[in-house]
């Protein structure tokens, strides 16, 4: 717990429950006395290097395992060559400054790209191993990205038609590409591209309201101070194992990354199916002996629900990307860091250390967000801008060593990176960037987290701007127009509706413009209902009223209600179905649905087999209901599996 105020100058630190005294100069004018404001600062903190440090250790411990990937291990000395390998093959196309596409998945390949591309002095631009082709188009339209990297079958028709140059990357372990390239095309100089700002170290695509992703820059100096707090939070050391397990479209997958190569310790890339099911989450641990782990907030909660595994190596958990509802248990070993932090301040900004030991341990209160990282200030103001007392909710700025250089839009840059109030200085800070995010600042300096202020959500950990969902859906011409709106569920968990009314009558069906959108947009932002309507209900302004929209969707008997009668169903048909129903918020499902083209994605699908190892005892994986053709097909196997076997068999 962090330690209370005694006087208005000190100012808490860490969520280990350091504070700092400031000095009296510190203490901004006009806000040493009265009811304190909502102002904290973290540490003080000076970056250092990145790519420096990995090449330390490189030198120092060259024998020292950097990858392990099952059978499959790469040293410092066997990274340091590949990643040499790598920066020959792309010196003469690739210059310091220039975006670079990464179509990788989570892999000694991965790591070694991220290593040649901070050497060349490219930008690192993750875009996921299998990215939507058109989203992949419509990034290289806006970006001036001078080449993408990964397997030429992943890549957009005009990257594989264009100049491929074979990379000598890692093709061993699960995640391994088979044949990597750097694919080219020849540049448009009239299109308007637009290149990372100086001093880049890698960029990161996130959602955009014009129906586009927006790109965010973040510099050297940035990241490297979230690591240098990472690496004396945990204790990262040589002979730990850290994960590599966050997607590698979404930025923590750099803190992991470079977390591990800056410490001496090997990083430990996750195969796929982890991410799909809880249970092997924490096999996956035990077997590969994970000491230091970062995860997404819905993947790790049904963790807590259970008894926490005794036999793990896992000593600290870093978890972020959505609100926590409840702290962990008594039973859980590992320390639990509720993490917060929007890419635009890179990665983390603030976290809350949870212990098995605490005394609020198991309280199914939402645990606060924290207190700054070093080198992070944080202030939660008003409409005007300015800060509010403490105690009182408005949104959360960030400033500091912390923040991204901006966005490669300098005119989002400007409206969201502003400067700070002129009668509230803060020593240090030229810029705090708005986050949108409404919170409240304790008396001894922690927040906690509320909600959104505008139209962004969380799904599935990850901010999505229902307006680029609705614009994916209206690149279709057979679309006229689309309406997103959010629905949660008791437990707050949201999940996205989509309100299209067709060009014409007789036009796609749901499960075609689903399939169709999928191209365009991230797992997490395809909408797990799809309603074809003749129009939209308007307020009092003429506006659409999303609010009425959304109580249609979830009225019961209305126009999702189910339409399958279950009358001759099998009891794990009916246990699979409701269960389906339950979590995709689609009373319309059918036995006859395939689970990912009814919406399912890999949090999906953990909850469903949780509960149906929770209700019936047998324990199915990820894959099984992957294989599966279509739900009636995953329930029979289900009904197989709870069958007595014959005496003797």
């Amino acid at each position: 717990m962090t330690q209370p105020l005694t006087s208005p100058d000190i100012i808490p630190g860490t969520g280990t429950g350091t504070a700092v005294r400031l000095a009296a100069e510190d203490v901004p004018d006009g806000l040493a006395a009265g009811p304190a404001p909502s102002i904290a600062r973290g540490p003080a903190a000076e970056p250092t290097g990145v790519i420096a440090r990995f090449e330390e250790w490189a030198r120092r411990t060259p024998q020292a395992p950097a990858v392990i990937d099952g059978e499959h291990t790469w040293t410092y000395r066997d990274l340091d060559r590949a990643a040499a390998l790598v920066t020959t093959a792309l010196r003469d196309r690739v210059r310091p400054g220039d975006l670079v596409g990464v179509c990788l998945d989570r892999s000694a390949a991965l790591v070694v790209t991220a290593v040649a591309l901070a050497r060349v002095g490219a930008v690192y631009l993750p875009l996921g191993p299998r990215p939507g082709e058109r989203r992949t188009e419509a990034v290289a339209e806006d970006l001036d990205v001078v080449c993408l990297i990964g397997d030429p079958g992943v890549l957009p028709a005009r990257h594989r038609a264009g100049e491929l140059t074979p990379l000598p990357l890692p093709t061993e372990g699960s995640n391994a590409p088979a044949a990597p390239v750097a694919a080219f095309t020849d540049p448009d100089p009239g299109d308007g591209a637009r290149r990372a700002p100086e001093g880049a170290l890698y960029a990161v695509l996130t959602s955009g309201s014009t129906g586009r992703p927006k790109a965010v820059a973040v510099a050297e100096p940035a990241l490297s101070v979230a690591l240098d707090w990472y690496r004396a939070e945990t204790g990262l050391a040589p002979g730990d194992r850290q994960s590599l397990l966050i997607g590698v479209a979404f930025d923590p997958h750099l803190l992991e990354l470079w977390a591990g190569l800056t410490s001496g310790a090997a990083l430990v890339p996750a195969p796929d199916d982890v991410r799909w099911d809880s249970r092997v989450l924490t096999d996956w641990w035990r077997d590969a002996g994970v000491t230091v782990s970062v995860a997404a907030t819905p993947t790790v909660e049904p963790l807590l629900d259970r008894p926490w595994p005794q036999d793990l190596k896992l000593r600290h958990l870093v978890v972020g990307g959505d609100r926590m509802r409840g702290r962990p248990g008594r039973d859980v070993t590992a320390t639990v860091h509720n993490a917060y932090g929007p890419a635009e301040a890179t990665v983390v900004a603030t976290t809350y250390a949870m212990r098995g030991s605490d005394a609020e341990a198991g309280d199914t209160a939402p645990p606060p967000i924290g207190t700054p990282l070093p080198g992070v200030t944080v202030v939660v103001t008003g409409d005007d801008g300015r800060p509010v007392d403490r105690g009182q909710d408005g949104e959360l700025r960030i400033g500091g060593h912390c923040l991204a250089l901006g966005y490669l839009d300098p005119e989002l840059t400007a409206r969201r990176f502003a400067a700070p109030p002129q009668d509230a200085p803060l020593p240090g800070v030229d810029r705090l960037y708005r986050t949108g995010d409404r919170v409240r600042m304790t008396s001894d300096g922690s927040l906690e987290f509320l909600g959104r202020l505008d139209d962004q959500v969380k799904i599935s950990g990850v901010r999505i701007e229902p307006a680029e969902v609705e614009a994916a859906f209206e690149r279709d011409p057979a679309v006229r127009s689309a309406v997103v709106t959010v629905l949660r569920d008791e437990s707050g968990r949201a999940r996205l509706v989509a309100h299209v009314r067709p060009a014409a009558l007789g036009g796609p069906s749901a499960g075609d413009l689903l399939a169709a959108v999928r191209a365009w947009l991230p797992e997490q932002a395809v909408p797990s209902v799809v309603r074809l309507v003749d129009g939209y209900p308007l307020d009092a302004n003429g506006k659409v009223d999303r609010a009425a929209l959304a109580a249609e969707a979830s009225a019961p008997g209305g126009p999702s209600a189910p339409a399958a009668d279950l009358a001759g169903a099998t009891p794990a048909e009916r246990l699979v179905l409701a269960t389906v129903r339950d979590l995709l918020g689609r009373p319309g499902t059918t036995l006859g649905d395939n689970f990912t083209d009814a919406g399912g994605t890999s949090v999906v699908a953990a909850r469903l087999l949780a509960a149906v190892e929770r209700e019936t005892g047998v324990r199915l994986r990820a894959p099984e209901l992957l294989r599966s053709p279509d739900l009636r097909a995953f329930a029979a196997l289900l009904d197989e599996r709870r069958a007595p076997r014959p005496a003797g068999a």
